[in-house]
């Protein structure tokens, strides 16, 4: 496993490198472009089809840079030179725990200068040198293509903070004894605290926006699978703990690799159960092999901290969850073209693909399980609940048909 991109770099590469990007992170920022990159491919469709239309707005050009806009670049420029002239002279240390210098007090107050009037200086040059001697307003007209960006960029922000508060109330008490760890860790994100949270806030959006809220809700329907299938990769490939349970059964075939059936996780990035202070394995051999896969992908500093490794081998299904998306994506896809005429119906459909999936998956994943609600899952009882409500608003959907799809 791979805590930082850094490591994994030099153990493909043989190239050592400091960079403050986690596995994890960046694997979850891959997922979010995916899916920009498909929600402006399918609104471009729609639009040149006649199924989505612009907006006209009016906008003012030629304006001089106010008091207001200068203030507020120039603190935004001063706290990026505060914090980035003690990163520049520190940048390995920072590499390696980047969220605790950011929370920290420590900066530079030169830096913080030159940046305020860096940033400042540049706004004002870029305003003056468009200005006119009297500011016009224009119309254009705004197609949702062109608003991908702002999609994203409020699916990441609302996604991260619905994921987050998820699981805060899932883990109340652990919350209480770190808060500022769990604010800023990418660990412990629900999925479906970030899909309810950044489904209402991209409904408000669209609303406002006058995007048919339907539409937009059958255009991110593939988009979520593969975006959420890609960000698992993350999961894995970092060790962040959401795995399965332990499997004792014997591999099925010898084409399949280990890893693909059952894995020990070395240098996960929780570091879960060390192997030099476990002694669940079964012979000296085991403990051998697993200790020097701990250590081979990691330099000799990083080796000693991440050396830990699951004493059990357990189920990978955060590959699996890589695998099944990717396919669900793929169906969708296929599907869009026919169901272009039943607004919201491929959306209805992700919510039961979606459902199912993780309902299975959940079986053989790691979770806290409740008693009072037959033994399930927090996420297997949202994903009947999706499953059901699926199945709703296909039905609905279906009956809606024949109405104008821009009204949708």
């Amino acid at each position: 496993m791979y805590p930082q991109i850094s490591d994994l770099l030099s153990d493909l590469l043989g190239i050592n490198i400091c960079l403050p990007i986690q596995t994890f992170g960046f694997f979850m920022a891959l997922g979010f472009f995916a899916g920009f990159l498909w929600l402006r491919y399918e609104f471009k469709r729609l639009e040149a089809a006649g199924n989505l239309t612009g907006k006209k707005i009016n906008i003012a050009i030629g304006q001089n840079p106010t008091a207001a806009e200068l203030l507020v670049n120039g603190l935004i420029g001063g706290l990026l030179g505060f914090k980035l002239v003690p990163i520049v002279a520190n940048w390995c240390a920072f590499s390696k725990n980047p969220q605790d210098y950011l929370v920290t007090r420590d900066g530079s107050l030169i830096g913080a200068i030159i940046g305020a009037v860096l940033i400042s200086g540049l706004i004002w040059w870029s305003k003056k040198k468009q200005a006119l001697p009297k500011p016009q307003i224009v119309e254009e007209t705004i197609y949702p293509h062109h608003r991908v960006g702002d999609i994203i960029i409020i699916a990441a922000i609302f996604g991260i903070l619905g994921a987050k508060l998820f699981n805060w109330i899932e883990d109340w008490e652990g919350f209480l004894r770190n808060p500022v760890n769990h604010l800023l860790s990418f660990a412990g994100l629900n999925f479906y605290g970030g899909l309810i949270c950044a489904a209402i806030a991209l409904l408000v959006y669209a609303h406002k926006q006058g995007i048919p809220p339907r539409r937009l809700l059958d255009v991110a329907a593939p988009a979520l699978f593969i975006a959420y299938g890609v960000g698992r990769l993350g999961c894995h490939f970092s060790g962040d703990g959401d795995w399965g349970i332990a499997n004792p059964q014997p591999k099925p075939f010898d084409g399949m690799p280990n890893w693909a059936w059952a894995y020990h996780y070395p240098n996960n990035v929780v570091m879960a159960m060390n192997p030099s202070e476990i002694a669940c394995y079964q012979n000296q051999q085991t403990l051998e092999i697993i200790t020097k896969d701990v250590h081979a992908a990691l330099p000799p500093a990083e080796a000693v901290q991440y050396a830990h490794a699951l004493c059990e081998p357990v189920w990978p299904t955060s590959v699996y969850e890589f695998m099944l998306c990717s396919i669900l994506f793929l169906i969708l896809v296929a599907l869009r073209k026919r169901l272009t005429p039943v607004p919201g119906i491929l959306f209805a459909m992700y919510l039961i693909f979606n459902g199912v999936e993780r309902f299975l998956i959940e079986t053989i994943r790691v979770n806290e399980r409740y008693s009072s609600f037959f033994n399930l899952t927090q996420a297997q009882t949202i994903a009947i609940a999706l499953i059901i409500l699926g199945i709703g608003l296909g039905i609905f959907f279906y009956q809606k048909k024949n109405e104008q799809p821009n009204l949708s």
